[in-house]
């Protein structure tokens, strides 16, 4: 085999390794950026949920505070004529 095809050979089998590993490399990379998009929305999902759990308290808060300011408007109407 004479010294350029022992080169042409060294450097094919250099670029296809360089590439299998690229492309392992970018294979791992996209799978962490898969699962960290998973977890952002698990995260997501659950901020919305307490964020509608604590809607609804305000609401229930909201309305208990409505009914008890006519309670005292209607405790106090009679005391006024």
């Amino acid at each position: 085999m004479s010294t350029a095809s022992k080169v042409v050979l060294g450097v094919s089998v250099v670029l296809t390794l360089s590439t299998v590993a690229a492309v392992h490399i970018k294979q791992t990379w996209d799978r962490q950026r898969l699962h960290e998009g998973v977890v952002r929305d698990l995260e997501r999902v659950e901020r919305k949920k307490e964020n509608l759990r604590l809607l609804e308290e305000q609401r229930t808060l909201t309305r208990q505070l409505e009914e008890d300011r006519r309670r005292r408007e209607t405790e106090l109407r009679p005391q006024d004529h």
